[in-house]
Order: structure tokens, then C-alpha cells, then sequence
């Protein structure tokens, strides 16, 4: 009987969807959800929801809910981790004081000066849950689906014997997408995708066995649905030749181009109709929104007389364990150390490539050289993220300096002392969370 470990499982409608997604699977059918978060009161709520999906599936699984991570981990096979460090209260500094020195940002979890001071809060915590799993279920693997996802990958895998793997919707997501636009449903596709999270490539995207880049880039130029739906990505495709993965929000933080003017983010990044626009602090501000209304959401779908839906969902997490613990072998992108995987990316870098599961573990996949266009960009995010775990294991207040300094975002708007007054400015008001600095004051 298996043994699965939620950390951070008050992430209510995540975790809602992967338990049900996990009881699907005739070997797990029976396991035990371990259920774990600080937050009582979301506790109590998740272990609600997951009692129904056991009652309402008839499934012989068994729910436990702790406030401590340890008894969750104790034995566990398999760890999802989905924790946000310091709460939305800590998080929207990240967003408002950049704003104040001329940085823009959409969504400031990923990449950016956002994102960097998100790894340093993160950093410490997931290093923590690792040590527990070594000591305390050394062959479970876990799989992390938190943000900033490969500056916490690369410090895991670097500094632990961990299985880690990190898990994203948006390579899924954006192949679906492209098919759609082509008129494909997304099993017809085949493609072979990667890079770094939230900056991997389709390398490769065929249909009926045929190259559909000239199918795609003919829907963008005909069709202005297709072409106003993502204008930074669309963009980005045009001029680069490769479509990349996760947003136009996201993807307007991550390069030079489209955030550094008012027009720029005018034309770009305000009108998009797919998923957060582009639009200043359009998650922080849904965020913002759903912790005022969460108890509402919650007690409605417990109370809902309607039968769930226990239909299988598409995310990778499940599928991946199922393969663990003896099911069928999966292929999925993954995020994984740099291996020789992709040979002009950095040795030991976090990067996400296609990666097969099974009972031994991960497998990830030689990928080859990036097209140069593609790994110029790849190592200006590489070079910023290196530096911010380095930050993060050191406690250095200097190295937080140069990993921002070399963030094309605020490098686009800033000169190197504004760089250094806005990091000193955000150093100074994470205080609380980063306990691993003994010293804030950039030298």
C-alpha cells in the first residue's frame, strides 16, 4: 500500500484534482494520502474534500492530516510539494517595490527580480524537506510543482541525494494550444520540447508525421483570434523561429524586449486575451482576490449535493508515481540536472527535457545542442539563476546584487546603482524570511 506525502497540502484545488487524479490507478487505489501544511484551518479543509473522493470513489484509501511535516513524510514512496513561502503578505513586495524604481511585472514568481527573491525565501525551506526525506523516506521521490522552479531544483539537486524531479503545466498546455490553432487534437502532435522551465523550446512539432511550424506561423499571420491570444509568444515565434513554453505574462518578465516602455507594454502586454495578459500585478492581484473569497470556494464545492466527478485528469504527478511504484513507464518534461543533455547549456544547470519514469527513478533524455538563438537566451536566465542559488546557499547580500544586476528586465529600465538601491530596498523588507543571511547591507 502506498504511501503519498502532500507538503503544502492547503492548496486546495491542487490538491483536490491530484488525489482524485491518484486514486484512478488500481495501485493506488488503496494508498494513504498524507496530508501536510502550517495552515490549520486549510487543513482541516483538504482533508475534508479528499474524504469525499475517497466515499464518493469507494476507494479502500486511507487520509491523514498533520500540521507535521515529518510524520507525513515517515515512509512515505512519493512527496508532491506545493508550499509558497511567506504568503502572499511577503510575495507582493516583490511586485510593488520593483514597481516603484520604473520594473514592470506581470507575474513575479518565476524569473526576474521577483522571482529571485521568491528563491531565497523558498530555498532554505525546500532544503529542509529534503533533509527530511533523506532521513526519513530516502527512496521516495518528490516532485516539486513550487516556484521559482529551476532555481529550487538546481539548489535540491545540487545540495541532496533527493530524487527531485519539478513538474509544469506548460508544456502540455502550450502543445495542446498549438494543435488547436492548426485544427489537431493534441494526442495527433508529436514533439520534442526543451530548454529551461518556463523557457523550453519545441524543438520539434510535427502533425501526420509533418513539420507544422509553417501551419502555426500561418495561423498567426492570418488570423488575429490566434495571433492576438498570445502577442508576446507570437512574437517571440516570429523572429526566433521556435514557439516557447508558458505564457506571453511570464515570458514578457523574462528578455529585454517587450516590458522596459510604456508603449511596449501597451502593445504587447495589456490587450493579450489568453491566460494574465501581461497586465502589472495581474496574479498578485487574483491572488489578493481568491484569499478573501477561499473559505466561500471551499464550503461550496463541500457542499455541492452534485456527485464528482472522479474522471482522470492530465496532470504528469500521478502518472509519474503510478510508474514508481510499478505501473506503466511515462514520458514526460521534467526538470532535471544538466547532464550533458543539452551540450551549449551549463553543466549542472537545471534544464527540462523530456525524461521517462519507471520503478528505477528518472530517465531524462539526450536532447542535443540548442539552435544558438534559443541558447543565448536560455543562458541569460541560467546565468541570473546560478547566481541567485549561490545567494540563497551563501547568505551573501552582494551575490543577490549581481544575480539581479544580470536580470534582463531590470537591467532594460535600471542603471547598477538603481539595481543596487532596489535589491537593497527588498533585502531589507525580507528580513524575517531570510534567516540564512546574517547580514543585509550589500557591501
Amino acid at each position: 500500500m502506498a504511501k503519498i506525502a502532500f507538503i503544502g497540502a492547503g492548496s486546495f484545488l491542487f490538491t483536490r484534482a491530484l488525489v482524485n487524479d491518484l486514486l484512478t490507478f488500481p495501485r493506488l487505489r488503496d494508498a494513504t494520502v498524507a496530508l501536510m501544511d502550517i495552515d490549520r484551518e486549510r487543513l482541516f479543509y483538504i482533508k475534508q474534500a479528499v474524504e469525499r473522493i475517497i466515499r464518493e470513489g469507494k476507494y479502500p484509501a486511507r487520509v491523514m492530516a498533520t500540521l507535521s511535516r515529518q510524520q507525513a513524510l515517515e515512509g512515505a514512496d512519493a512527496v508532491i510539494c506545493t508550499i509558497l513561502a511567506g504568503d502572499v503578505d511577503a510575495w507582493q513586495y516583490d511586485i510593488t517595490i520593483p514597481k516603484r524604481f520604473g520594473v514592470d511585472i506581470n507575474i513575479g514568481d518565476t524569473r526576474s527580480v521577483s522571482g529571485v527573491f521568491r528563491a531565497l525565501r523558498t530555498i532554505p525551506v525546500m532544503l529542509a524537506i529534503c533533509r527530511d526525506i533523506e532521513r526519513l523516506c530516502p527512496r521516495a521521490i518528490l516532485l516539486n510543482y513550487t516556484n521559482p522552479m529551476a532555481m529550487l531544483c538546481r539548489a535540491m539537486q545540487s545540495q541532496t541525494k533527493a530524487q527531485v524531479t519539478g513538474l509544469c503545466h506548460s508544456v502540455q498546455g502550450t502543445a495542446g494550444m498549438l494543435a488547436g490553432w492548426i485544427g489537431a487534437k493534441a494526442d495527433q502532435v508529436d514533439y520534442v520540447c526543451a530548454g529551461i522551465n518556463h523557457q523550453a523550446w519545441f524543438l520539434k512539432f510535427e502533425w501526420r508525421g509533418r513539420d507544422a511550424y509553417p501551419r502555426i506561423r500561418k495561423a498567426i499571420l492570418a488570423n488575429k483570434k490566434i495571433r492576438n491570444a498570445e502577442q508576446v509568444r507570437n512574437e517571440m515565434f516570429l523572429h526566433l523561429d521556435y514557439y516557447v513554453t508558458e505564457s506571453s505574462g511570464h515570458n514578457s518578465e523574462y528578455n529585454w524586449w517587450f516590458r522596459k516602455r510604456p508603449d511596449l507594454i501597451e502593445k504587447y502586454c495589456t490587450h493579450g486575451t489568453n491566460w494574465n495578459p501581461g497586465r502589472y500585478a495581474y496574479i498578485l492581484t487574483d491572488y489578493q482576490r481568491r484569499k478573501s473569497t477561499w473559505r466561500k470556494v471551499i464550503r461550496r464545492w463541500l457542499d455541492d449535493p452534485k456527485p464528482l466527478d472522479l474522471k482522470r485528469g492530465h496532470e504528469y504527478a500521478t502518472s509519474i508515481i503510478n510508474a514508481r511504484m510499478g505501473g506503466e513507464t511515462l514520458e514526460f518534461n521534467g526538470n532535471v540536472p544538466n547532464t550533458g543533455i543539452i551540450p551549449n547549456l551549463p553543466a549542472g544547470c537545471c534544464v527540462e527535457v523530456p525524461v521517462f519514469a519507471d520503478r528505477q527513478g528518472f530517465r531524462p533524455v539526450y536532447v542535443g545542442a540548442l539552435p544558438p538563438q534559443l541558447a543565448a537566451l536560455n543562458n541569460a536566465s541560467i546565468a541570473v539563476e546560478e547566481m541567485a542559488v549561490a545567494a540563497a546557499l551563501t547568505g551573501d547580500p552582494r551575490k543577490v546584487f549581481h544575480a539581479i544586476a544580470y536580470d534582463p528586465l531590470s537591467a532594460a529600465v535600471l542603471s547598477l546603482n538603481e539595481i543596487k538601491r532596489m535589491v537593497q530596498t527588498m533585502l531589507n523588507k525580507n528580513k524575517a524570511h531570510l534567516p540564512q543571511f546574517k547580514r543585509l547591507k550589500i557591501d
